[in-house]
């Protein structure tokens, strides 16, 4: 099988020619493709139908993904020595620059004289007049200057700590009275507001916003008095994040995932950014000490962190920005606080964040169970759920009232080990059981289980979802989830929890597809009945949503579907290494990926079956994307979805995603996206696209 040859590289793609035969044809780089969704992303910067502050935002979202990219893959990337590998790094490399110059042209030519139209000014310091300069030289003295550390590099002080996408000022340092000549470095604090505002030298409704790193440029002297200060530097640096500690059974789970965030502090550095009219001494002095090359040298012709632009959303410009958007009360929820058990009893409910509430449905769903004197136990798992949760507040609140509360907690979830690892310690503190999964597989299915003691005895209640118990993110992501007490769906779950913290071989599922168990199997199971089913002449089709899709396995069984004749229709934000449209082997699968206001990140598949109406098809949501590392190296669950109303529901938003023509981006045979744009007189998700379109009918559905 396919996936053998990815599970020999582990999860790190994989090159066209280490794949069968019949896959290189329509194979495309997975990193590749990644930085061809982060070019979709900046297109939203450059979009002029984007609101300004919002293009901004996205050029900060830009950087964020490309730090990500550079933290996690341009490691694994450099471990081959081939041709072909040679020549990936090289295509990266490329791709990336293009993308830069593209992010600084329209910073430069668009974010700076568009925010300059409203009256906000971005300065840098010689841009200042001298009342501003003193404002800033005041504000400086009070709220920076205590929190720098200034420091000198020779051989009598050893060589700084940098940390990871931290940036500074580095330049040369004269002591003039004994003739010395250094170089010295200070940090701009990430912790401290990025953009000083200044209101000296200005008409009403004016604003200037000078750069952090420009007040304290425009401030060095005063930290080194005396000295003579030149060449100065801005640099910024990017360490790798790949660390790996052995998956001991035996050692103190706890200890290795904090001696995993120890290493990542001082893994290698992977990039270094200067920006425009960096001292080659400076560059060359940190690109030795780091041991890198020029390839991984980068010279930012603008800002050197986009990042920071997100502060720009707080300014009150309401026109600049997208119309707020307050998500619903779910309309198959009765109003208030109560009842979301007795509504679950009468039918199954199908929620759709940000455009419903999830405060109001999945939150509420574990704090109704904290607070009820019915409710004998709550066990979840936790993947990413942010720092002020209310979710394990609520699961803290219930273990004090003696109910039973297990959570499967994932501290193995990079970049949020720590903040996971402070709430497992919270929730012993109260004797709630902690766990921490399956060794060697990281839990990343969205599931809660409620136990109740009713009138017949013990009901079991359950959310399954596509999306991460974090309230934050729940406002900008979009995703579904399941609530019902359907027992053909809750047994399951009961077994699935009783693997999750106790020990079974062989643990039994019915309905939800489980990774690594019976997931990948099933999967592959539907797509062979809808290629027999159009074989036999019956209704065959098949739609699947996802944020990456990877695995060959899947790619391979998607291919003879195609070449069956079964219509294909992929909706995948993120990387896809399924090249579409090729003769012989996709002609019949059509790929397409939605970028705009939310993120996209539900998984929904669509089988046919046979049904003529969509609505009569199978329908399955859950927390996996068709990727080696979801079917394979996880805990993934995916539930069907039973009951009508869900299923029209899913389908609704399928369609929806598949009109769009103002979101919406197709991938061509060539491996290209294009984005595409509404034809003149389109109305609905044509002309609106997908986001506006169900921000819609959630409004007209709360008001029927």
């Amino acid at each position: 099988m396919a996936t053998t040859v990815l599970a020999s590289i582990g999860d790190h793609g994989a090159l066209n020619a280490s794949l069968p035969t019949g896959l290189q044809a329509v194979w495309i780089d997975r990193d590749l493709s990644w930085l061809d969704f982060n070019e979709r992303v900046l297109a939203q910067s450059l979009d002029e139908r984007t609101p300004l502050l919002e293009r901004a935002k996205f050029l900060a979202i830009f950087t964020s993904n490309l730090d990500e990219f550079f933290m996690k893959r341009e490691a694994v990337l450099r471990h081959g020595t081939t041709d072909a590998q040679r020549t990936l790094l090289q295509q990266v490399r490329e791709k990336i620059m293009s993308s830069l110059q593209r992010q600084a042209e329209c910073y430069r030519h668009v974010i700076v004289p568009g925010l300059a139209e409203h009256e906000v000014f971005l300065r840098k310091w010689s841009e200042l007049t001298p009342h501003q300069q003193e404002e800033a030289s005041k504000y400086f003295q009070s709220e920076v200057s205590p929190a720098l550390t200034p420091l000198v590099i020779d051989p009598v002080h050893p060589f700084p700590f940098l940390s990871n996408l931290s940036t500074s000022l580095v330049f040369r340092l004269r002591d003039v009275a004994r003739d010395e000549s250094m170089f010295a470095r200070v940090k701009v604090p990430g912790t401290l507001k990025q953009w000083v505002s200044l209101e000296a030298d200005l008409k009403p409704g004016q604003k200037v916003l000078v750069p952090l790193y420009e007040v304290i440029r425009g401030n060095l002297h005063t930290l080194y008095a005396g000295m003579e200060i030149t060449h100065i530097t801005l640099a910024r640096l990017t360490r790798d994040a790949e660390v790996e500690v052995d998956d001991d059974p035996v050692a103190d789970f706890r200890a290795l995932v904090k001696e995993q965030i120890r290493q990542r502090r001082y893994e290698p550095v992977v990039r270094l950014e200067f920006c425009a009219g960096a001292d080659p001494a400076i560059t060359e002095m940190l690109r030795a000490r780091f041991e890198l090359s020029p390839v991984d040298i980068y010279e930012m012709q603008e800002e050197l962190d986009y990042t920071t632009l997100f502060e720009l959303l707080g300014l009150p410009l309401p026109t600049l920005r997208d119309t707020d958007w307050t998500p619903l009360w779910p309309a198959s929820l009765p109003e208030g606080h109560g009842g979301i058990f007795a509504a679950m009893q009468t039918a199954d409910l199908l929620v759709h964040h940000p455009y419903e509430s999830f405060d109001a449905s999945v939150e509420h769903f574990i704090s109704a169970a904290a607070d009820d004197p019915q409710t004998v136990s709550i066990k979840m798992t936790a993947y990413r759920i942010g720092d002020d949760t209310p979710f394990v507040k609520s699961l803290i609140r219930a273990a004090e009232r003696g109910k039973q509360v297990a959570c499967v907690m994932e501290i193995k979830a990079r970049f949020d080990e720590e903040r996971n690892l402070h709430w497992a310690a919270e929730l012993e503190r109260v004797g709630a059981h902690v766990t921490f999964g399956v060794s060697g597989l990281k839990t990343h299915g969205k599931t809660a289980l409620v136990v109740r003691k009713e009138a017949r005895g013990l009901r079991c209640y359950v959310h399954i979802g596509t999306g991460n118990y974090h309230v934050k993110t729940a406002r900008l992501y979009a995703d579904v989830g399941l609530l019902t007490c359907d027992h053909r769906i809750t047994d399951d779950v009961v077994n699935l929890f009783h693997y999750l913290t106790g020990h079974a071989d062989q643990p039994n599922f019915n309905a939800i597809l489980v990774a690594p168990m019976t997931m990948r199997p099933r999967l592959l199971d539907l797509i062979h009945r809808e290629i027999q089913n159009k074989r036999a002449g019956k209704p065959a089709r098949i739609i699947a949503k996802m944020n990456q899709l990877e695995d060959p396995d899947m790619i391979e069984a998607l291919c003879e579907a195609s070449n069956a004749g079964v219509p294909i229709d992929l909706v995948i934000r993120g990387f896809c290494c399924l090249r579409p449209g090729v003769p012989g082997h996709t002609e019949n699968i059509r790929i397409r990926s939605i970028i705009g206001r939310f993120l996209e990140h539900s998984r929904i598949f669509y089988f046919a079956n046979g049904a003529q109406d969509p609505a009569d098809g199978e329908y399955y949501i859950g927390s996996a994307d068709w990727m080696f590392r979801n079917l394979s190296k996880r805990i993934e669950v995916v539930t069907p979805i039973f009951a009508a109303g869900p299923r029209q529901r899913l389908w609704e938003i399928l369609d929806v995603c598949l009109r769009d023509q103002r979101e919406a981006w197709a991938l061509d045979a060539e491996g290209k996206y294009d984005q595409l744009h509404p034809a003149s007189g389109s109305i609905g998700p044509e002309a609106n696209g997908t986001h506006q379109t169900l921000m819609n009918l959630a409004l007209a559905r709360a008001k029927v």
